[in-house]
């Protein structure tokens, strides 16, 4: 149906420049490779004739062609609309949005709009790929799915809403926000969410990730909006080349489960100039990753910038290369965090968090080799071994009045290595200074007096790292 609308405008065009002009510059026009207007949006033109203009001839101004573009050389612009999409908010604009993904996705260089006025809805859905290179999705309106579980439709996953896989050099920016109706997904009775009255049923019940890029390279998004996500906000699974700068994330902060930005198995991630308050970690970093750089980032009532879990299931995992720098983090449970399971393998090796604002925080800086969501974990023989990280120029205020902000629980079996402490200062928000850290086989040196004291820390290197360690 769109095809034989563009081609009927087409020809339209052309009768009106009959009309008006000679037939020397009918040839011209034919020859100039333009966009074309349809009422409610933009769609690309069909490939260029074989022939070009004569170039000493200019193409004629037609100040009221409704059809031409103010730009020849410009991208390629597939506006929704123009595909169907009605963006009132209630009717499922899902189709429109798959055949405007189709079209934008065979043209280089293309941009698929949503505009300003629209407030779109449309269900559990995959943008598959390759596309050509540089295709863009820029979301200026509302994006959303259905409005909780019970409009969930039941042929759809709920563990994922908007997948998009198999891209190289995509971008999505945009002055809008996508809205993810998490409210009636928090309320489910259900683990990891939180019953009425504060009980809850076995579970687990699914919650959709809001958006994940699976397989996808050199991926960018800036400046729009991201809130209330029913699980994860947004995630990266076996990536490489991630750019994130002014991103805005925001959910209440008791809504479970709704970690900010996820990586997993992704490597070259670049995290920038981005405040996220959410209710679970700000910035979490999975098994796998590498060469992550995190600067000027706001974490808010959130539980910090976390690296793990790590290791569950006596699974090998490996994370190198990690900065974060620049940070505020203030009302969070947490600050900065490395979590691992007991009887995992693999190493966490040169990590930096530098230059890091901490107001209000609970555990300031954690290490926690024995991470469990249950009381049945028990003592293992191995475990993901923690060497080379570094904490500088930490400064600010805790809110824990039974435990001192910094504690270091390493494995029995594999003890943490390398640790470097340098000018780091942390004070109670109120009441006296808890001045005890906890260390349990922790290793390092401190470059500076530290406040608290960390005299916990052993120097040197330890006798043994317990059993062979499996190298990443």
């Amino acid at each position: 149906m769109k095809q034989c609308c563009y081609y009927s405008n087409l020809l339209i065009l052309f009768v009106l420049m009959s009309i008006l002009f000679s037939e020397n510059y009918i040839n011209e026009v034919e020859g100039r490779a333009h966009y074309h207007k349809k009422k409610g949006g933009i769609i690309s033109a069909p490939s260029s004739p074989a022939y070009a203009p004569d170039p000493n001839v200019p193409p004629p101004l037609v100040p009221s062609d409704p059809y031409s573009s103010p730009t020849q050389n410009g991208p390629c612009i597939f506006d929704v609309t123009s595909f169907g999409a009605v963006g009132d908010g209630n009717t499922d604009d899902t189709a429109a949005f798959q055949a405007t993904w189709k079209a934008a996705c065979a043209v280089e260089s293309s941009v698929i709009l949503l505009p300003s006025k629209g407030k779109f809805m449309i269900t559990s859905s995959i943008f598959n790929g390759p596309c050509k290179p540089g295709l863009v999705m820029q979301i200026d309106g509302i994006l959303m799915p259905p409005d909780g579980p019970d409009c969930w439709p039941e042929s759809d996953s709920k563990k994922q809403w908007l997948v998009f896989y198999r891209l190289n050099e995509f971008t999505m920016n945009g002055t809008g926000t996508i809205e993810g109706n998490g409210q009636k997904w928090w309320d489910l009775p259900c683990k990891p969410h939180r019953g009425p009255h504060g009980s809850t049923l076995p579970g687990p019940c699914d919650s959709p990730a809001m958006i994940r890029f699976f397989l996808s390279n050199n991926t960018q998004i800036s400046g729009i909006r991201i809130q209330n996500s029913p699980q994860f906000h947004i995630k990266f699974d076996g990536c490489d080349g991630v750019l994130i700068n002014k991103l805005q994330i925001n959910s209440p902060q008791f809504s479970p489960n709704t970690d900010g930005i996820h990586v997993q198995e992704t490597k070259n991630v670049g995290i920038y100039n981005s405040m996220i308050a959410n209710g679970d970690d700000c910035i979490s970093i999975g098994p796998g990753c590498s060469n992550v750089d995190i600067q000027g980032v706001v974490c808010d009532h959130s539980h910090g910038i976390s690296i793990g879990s790590l290791g569950v299931h006596n699974t090998r995992s490996c994370v190198s290369n990690i900065t974060v720098r620049g940070a505020l983090i203030k009302n969070s449970d947490n600050g900065v965090r490395i979590k691992t399971w007991q009887g995992g393998s693999g190493s966490v090796s040169d990590i930096s968090f530098h230059d890091i604002q901490m107001e209000n925080t609970t555990n300031s800086i954690i290490i926690d080799q024995y991470y469990c969501l249950t009381k049945a974990c028990r003592n293992e023989t191995s475990a993901v071994y923690l060497s080379g990280v570094s904490y500088k120029n930490i400064k600010g205020t805790y809110n824990n009045v039974r435990s001192a902000p910094i504690h270091f629980a390493c494995s029995d079996a594999v003890p943490c290595t390398n640790i470097t402490m340098s000018e780091v200062e942390l004070l109670p928000a109120q009441g006296e200074l808890v001045d005890d850290p906890f260390c349990w086989n922790a290793y390092g040196i401190q470059e500076s007096l530290t406040i608290p004291p960390i005299d916990c820390l052993q120097d040197g290197m330890p006798l043994s790292l317990g059993e062979a360690l499996v190298g990443c």
